[in-house]
């Protein structure tokens, strides 16, 4: 019985023994990735119990069309990411320490010992279909007729969605002064991703999952609510981005948007707007510290400064694949705040609240250039901190 026939003999059913077969099938998969990703034994078997705590939880909303691995696999990411963010750095660099010596131990050959610790930070750069794909092919060891099968394409669909995913892992690898071919980064993965759990960490698993995570520790607790924090955060920057692709689209507007884009993108994007009211903005100030207003200008200000680490504070939200290189640092630095203007909500044409506030701006770039447009800041993650999310 496929995967998804077994969650939805789950989630109709209540049968346990459905889900324990998926636990059965698929917890050496989440194991290894939250291994890689936290370096500490303990904590992944804690996350592989969040992660199916989650999918029991979730489990009669998934679609029937989802790759099960490749949603088990991002899931496991992401509850590892939330771990992560709440350990001390001195459990880090144990951590790291602790992974070294396992790597040495177990004799892995020189390409797995660079590609691992990057690995699911690389997965994370692929979108959805991809990253399933890589994980159908590579980390469950499938052909292409299978991979085909579980994600509903052509065979030579899939080698093509496989080749093209292989490449971007191998350019990522590449930029962080792993030199390797697609073919060494596919037998490295495939030789190396998915190692044995421990024996009896299926049926804890079960146990726990089945019960909708009552039997959780309160550590547990606290990994999968973090987890379904930055799935939802996720999910509503995706209508951000779809919004931002159907711009970049229209090609013959393009030179006109990179330099007063406003009018254009509250006509495409936006289908109403509100200035934050007083009581608003206080609401940030007590969550943040400050307002969006004070958030712009200090990351325009570390901008005009050219300090980098300032600035750094402020640049996307952790993971998001827009790196401040020195490309961006060349376009913003020394730049000059001429105004800034009262912050506001937008919703989308579909209605959808966009998150975070815009912020009106007017710069004036190093080159002598000026730019009128709305910055979106946002706080709405983990660490209730400003994000600059777009408008740049």
């Amino acid at each position: 019985m496929n995967d998804m026939a077994l969650l939805r003999q789950y989630a109709v059913g209540n049968s346990d023994a459905a889900f324990a077969a998926l636990v059965s099938r698929h917890v050496n998969l989440v194991y290894s990735a939250a291994l890689r990703k936290t370096r500490n034994p303990d904590a992944a078997e804690e996350i592989t119990q969040a992660v199916f705590v989650i999918l029991a939880q979730k489990a009669a909303r998934i679609p029937a069309k989802t790759i099960l691995p490749g949603w088990l696999y991002q899931t496991a990411r992401w509850t590892a990411s939330s771990f992560l963010r709440s350990e001390a750095r001195r459990a880090r660099r144990e951590q790291e320490a602790y992974m070294q010596t396992e790597l040495q131990n177990a004799g892995s050959d020189e390409a797995w010992a660079q590609l691992a610790p990057l690995l699911e930070d690389a997965m994370g750069q692929l979108d959805e279909k991809e990253r399933g794909a890589v994980v159908l092919r590579f980390f469950s060891g499938k052909s292409f007729a299978e991979v085909a099968m579980d994600s509903g394409v052509t065979e030579n669909a899939a080698k093509k969605r496989v080749a093209r995913a292989m490449e971007k892992l191998r350019l990522y690898f590449s930029k962080r002064g792993v030199a390797s071919t697609t073919a060494i980064i596919a037998g490295a993965i495939s030789a190396n991703s998915v190692q044995v759990a421990p024996v009896a960490l299926a049926k804890t698993v079960t146990a726990v999952a089945v019960a909708k995570g009552a039997a959780a520790s309160s550590s547990t607790l606290t990994l999968i609510k973090g987890a379904l924090k930055i799935m939802a955060w996720t999910k509503a920057k995706t209508v951000i981005v779809a919004g931002v692709a159907a711009i970049l689209t229209l090609g013959t507007s393009t030179a006109v948007f990179f330099h007063n884009p406003a009018p254009f993108v509250d006509f495409v994007i936006f289908s109403r707007t509100r200035e934050l009211s007083n009581d608003v903005e206080a609401q940030y100030v007590t969550y943040t510290g400050s307002t969006p207003e004070q958030a712009a200008r200090t990351f325009f200000e570390a901008c005009g400064r050219e300090d980098w680490t300032e600035v750094a504070k402020y640049w996307n939200e952790p993971g998001t694949p827009f790196p401040l290189n020195d490309k961006v640092k060349d376009y913003l630095g020394g730049l000059q705040v001429i105004s800034l203007g009262k912050p506001f909500s937008a919703w989308t044409r579909n209605g959808q609240k966009v998150g975070g506030a815009f912020v009106p701006y007017t710069i004036r770039f190093k080159h002598g250039g000026v730019k009128r447009f709305r910055v979106q800041v946002r706080c709405d993650n983990p660490d209730k901190r400003w994000y600059v999310d777009g408008g740049m």
